[in-house]
């Protein structure tokens, strides 16, 4: 129904011009009014009744719809619309009420204010629509005067910038809530730093430049002064972190900052303002240059976002102080272990495949521990530190980076052309200053080149281990790049020593005897017990390769005791079936000397067996005796003062002094195969008639081994040899075996 039929629209708009106006002088901006009936003239009026009205410092715009369906759109166009002033009846009874319905919940628009007009009072909408949909207000054409009317749009606009404000507040609170949060998670001071500028951009609605700084002081590595450095920017030409503020050339910005500092405040003051962030002494100022001075709302959230991370401040340095503890070596102020071991994991992942990285191990530093002092020694260390640093300054622009991962260890990753065996063997060419000590030192290098490293840290921090600890037992060369065979040689070997155990634990082992017969009579006189190792399917590994593992993985010790018990049970059977005239030699090791009851142990089973102590020989080699001299002579003298004899084998392949020799508490000298090979031909059996005489003079027994062929046999007997053993008389061979030989050959 058109509003110009209904009589009532005539009093429409009462001039009651006496009545004061509601005005305000300041004006920034309008306020958009919707302005929806079918009817023309009533836009007309209404717009002429408003035209003077400025609410709030604005003046009002209007925009114009003729239906409901018409308000939807432009409704739905205009997000910034604050006053709808709606008629109820246009194309259809209720067009106004869908209008409302679809503003509030098709829309979810809870801010428009919403005035429903009428000239029809008999469709006025129910009282429960009108709390349901939040109506402004309701009015019939026939009350609006003009007074009226503007105390109604200023009510409405008022009561829309009370809600915007609430919704922009708790906006703001939310996002200071949900960014203080990602800020809490930050773990470096540059990072927190470009998170707060981040947050605050949006808080302000956008920034023209903004910087983040902090005296340098204790945050920056190597500056020691206490002048404003920038953590970080947004919106400045050129990268300026870490530079000072001064760098700006921007004296406002500079005074602002120091002002801000000293005074411990926010200035809010034009469209350049600083804001003071402080937790505890972690102090830091902001400076921001707005497009437009901040509303008070918007300080308002500022200073309550500022205060929420300013805790993140204050943590995120307690981080960098807990990071540097945790990735930073005290003494020498270097990388540690993990940060090592991070750097390896870029080291690891880089497409750069000119790039190395090494492990550098002093030689015998506990000796000079152990000789000058610890303090000494760390001087030492921070000596070596600084120089192997030096060549990240030498070479500018190298990336170098250098780590200590041990006591005594250094590790460097860097290119290829300085992270190699010269560079780094070069170091150690001059003596290194500690106090008035000038000490020369040496070190072993273990390298990896990135074409052979790994996937990650770990595996390439494995693969420079293998490396340096071929390099600490190779005694030529004291620098070794890691290849993949060396790593499928030590995991052979552990899978060996897994294999080995398990084989040791379901009884594969097997002791088997080689005869050891007199040169003067030709009959078997002894044996040597000899360890085999028959796998699952029948076959043999040789001791050559399996005794090296078990002593290395300290499996041997257990293996020692059951060989004892073995060849102690061995030499009582063959006592009760009359072979009572043969001894039993057994190979004991340098980890069974170091069993603290090794002594012990071997005498408990003579005596649980019953066995003459003079029928059990322990063989011992010269590298057992000089890998701690005093410690096996002092065993070898406590067994021989029980009765068992002692047998040196492998005599004259060593490096041992003749001297041990004469403290060794020996009954028979044993003549390696290496000597006997050749030992008939001419000029050729020196060393072993030497041996054979040399023995003879301390009043030792000596045995030959390795004997192949009747013109070596005839040789040492006519040197006096007194036994000898080889595969010319027999072969190692089981138990069984070994009884039928004695019989036979007895």
């Amino acid at each position: 129904m058109q509003a110009s039929e209904n009589s009532n629209d005539d009093f429409l708009f009462i001039d009651d011009s006496d009545e004061d106006e509601i005005l305000d002088t300041s004006l920034v901006g309008t306020w958009k009014v919707l302005i929806v009936d079918d009817d023309p003239e009533i836009h007309s009026v209404t717009q002429l009744a408003l035209s003077d009205l400025i609410v709030l410092g604005r003046r009002l715009e209007y925009i114009h719809a003729y239906s409901g369906a018409d308000a939807c759109k432009l409704i739905e166009e205009n997000n910034d619309i604050v006053v709808v002033l709606l008629d109820v009846v246009m194309e259809t009874d209720d067009a106004g009420l869908k209008v409302v319905k679809y503003i509030r919940e098709d829309l979810n628009r809870q801010d428009i204010r919403i005035v429903l007009r009428t000239g029809q009072p008999g469709y006025a909408p129910e009282e429960s629509v009108i709390k349901d949909y939040d109506i402004n207000d309701y009015k019939t054409k026939t009350e609006l005067t003009r007074r009226k009317l503007v105390t109604t749009v200023f009510a409405a606009i008022r009561s829309y910038q009370q809600i915007n404000t609430v919704n922009q507040s708790r906006i703001g609170l939310e996002q200071i809530i949900s960014s203080a949060s990602l800020l809490l998670e930050q773990q470096t001071v540059h990072g927190f730093a470009d998170g707060v500028l981040k947050q605050l951009n949006i808080l302000t609605g956008g920034t023209v430049n903004s910087i983040f700084c902090a005296r340098g002081q204790g945050i920056l590595k190597n500056i020691d002064d206490l002048s404003f450095y920038i953590l970080s920017q947004t919106g400045l030409s050129g990268i300026l972190i870490n530079q000072k503020v001064s760098t700006l050339k921007n004296e406002l910005a500079s005074q602002m900052v120091s002002n801000c500092y000293s005074h411990k405040q926010h200035d809010f003051s034009s469209k350049n303002i600083s804001l003071y962030l402080a937790n505890g002494s972690y102090r830091a100022v902001i400076y921001m240059e707005l497009e437009e001075e901040l509303p008070e709302i918007t300080q308002q959230l500022v200073e309550v976002f500022l205060t929420n991370v300013a805790v993140g401040y204050g943590n995120v340095h307690l981080f960098h102080k807990l990071r540097n503890a945790a990735y930073k070596d005290v003494l020498t102020d270097l990388p540690n272990r993990l940060a090592f071991l991070q750097a390896l994991e870029h080291f690891a992942t880089s497409t750069n495949d000119h790039l190395a990285t090494a492990l550098i191990d002093i030689n015998h530093f506990s000796d000079i521990n152990d000789g000058l002092g610890q303090d000494i020694g760390n001087q030492l260390l921070i000596a070596v530190a600084k120089r192997i640093n030096q060549l990240s300054v030498d070479n500018t622009g190298s990336n170098l980076l250098v780590a200590r991962i041990g006591a005594d260890v250094f590790g460097v990753i860097g290119s290829d052309d300085i992270v190699n065996p010269e560079m780094l063997s070069a170091l150690f060419e001059f003596p290194f200053s500690a106090e008035e000590q000038h000490l020369p030192l040496t070190a072993c290098f273990g390298f990896c080149r990135k074409e052979e490293a790994g996937s990650d840290g770990k595996k390439v921090l494995n693969q420079i281990n293998i490396a340096l600890n071929l390099a600490k037992k190779d005694r030529q060369n004291h620098a070794i790049y890691y290849e993949q065979a060396m790593e499928d040689k030590t995991l052979w070997r552990l899978g060996m020593i897994r294999q080995l155990r398990t084989d040791f634990a379901d009884n594969r082992l097997e002791l088997w005897y080689q005869p050891q017969l007199s040169l003067a009579t030709g009959k078997v006189n002894g044996a040597e017990a000899l360890l085999r190792w028959r796998t699952e399917d029948g076959g043999f590994i040789s001791p050559a390769v399996f005794i090296p593992l078990a002593e290395y993985s300290g499996l041997i010790v257990e293996i020692g005791d059951w060989v004892i018990e073995q060849a102690c049970q061995q030499v009582k059977a063959l006592e009760q079936q009359g072979f009572e005239q043969v001894t039993m030699s057994v190979n004991v090791s340098i980890p069974q000397f170091r069993q603290g009851n090794f002594v012990a142990s071997i005498i408990d089973r003579i005596k649980e067996y019953q066995v003459e102590p003079s029928k059990f020989e322990l063989e011992i080699t010269e590298n057992i005796l000089m890998d701690d001299p005093q410690m096996v002579i002092d065993a070898l003298v406590r067994l021989k003062a029980e009765g068992l004899r002692i047998a040196l084998d492998d005599f004259g392949t060593g490096f041992s002094s003749l001297s041990y020799l004469q403290q060794l508490p020996l009954d028979r000298l044993k003549v390696d195969r290496a000597f006997v090979t050749h030992i008939a031909e001419a000029g050729r059996s020196i060393i072993a008639d030497t041996i054979i005489n040399l023995g003879k003079k301390m009043n030792l027994n000596v045995i030959a081994e390795g004997i192949e062929e009747v013109a070596q046999q005839e040789h040492l007997k006519t040197q006096g040899c007194h036994d000898v053993q080889g595969f010319f008389y027999a072969k190692p061979m089981p138990a069984d075996e070994f009884v039928q030989y004695l019989k036979e050959n007895s």
